[in-house]
C-alpha cells in the first residue's frame, strides 16, 4: 500500500491556492477542471516530497443551487492509497469484517471508513483491472 493523497474541500480555490503555495510553500503539481461534474481538482506537493500530496477540491457554484457550508470537518474529503489489486484487497477487508461502503465496481477505486468515521479511498495501482463480480453487482452502503 502506498499513501496518495489527503483531499480537502475549498470554498475559495484562489484564496486556498495563496493560503497552501504562496505561504505555507507548497507547490501546484496538477490541475484538472470537471466541466461535466462542476468542480476542479488541484493537487499539491512540497519540494522535497511530491509524492505525498493534497487535493483542494473546488466545487462550483451552480446556479439556483446555495453553496454548502464546510463546517464541522465537512471540508475533510478523505485520505487515499494506491493497492497492488483492488478486489483482492478489498476481499481481504470483507473477511476481517469491514464494510466496503463504494465497492470497486470499475475495478479502479473503493471506499471504506475507519472506526471514527474517517473516508479512505483505495485506488488500484496502474490501469483499472476488469470490470468483475461479484464487484459490479455490489451496492453502496452509507456514506464516504
Amino acid at each position: 500500500m502506498k499513501y496518495l493523497h489527503t483531499m480537502v474541500r475549498v470554498q475559495n480555490l484562489e484564496k486556498s491556492l495563496d493560503f497552501y503555495c504562496n505561504k505555507l510553500g507548497l507547490k501546484e503539481i496538477s490541475r484538472k477542471d470537471f466541466s461535466d461534474e462542476s468542480f476542479t481538482l488541484c493537487f499539491l506537493g512540497a519540494d522535497d516530497d511530491e509524492e505525498a500530496q493534497i487535493e483542494l477540491t473546488y466545487n462550483w457554484p451552480i446556479e439556483g443551487v446555495t453553496p454548502e457550508n464546510y463546517s464541522g470537518g465537512r471540508n475533510f474529503g478523505h485520505l487515499a492509497y494506491s493497492v497492488e489489486n483492488i478486489y483482492e484487497y478489498c476481499a481481504s477487508l470483507i473477511e476481517s469484517g469491514i464494510i466496503i461502503n463504494r465497492p470497486p465496481r470499475d475495478g479502479r477505486m473503493a471506499f471504506i471508513k475507519s472506526p471514527d468515521g474517517i473516508s479512505i479511498e483505495l485506488l488500484q495501482k496502474g490501469e483499472a483491472l476488469p470490470i468483475s463480480e461479484p464487484w459490479l453487482s455490489m451496492p453502496n452502503i452509507g456514506e464516504w
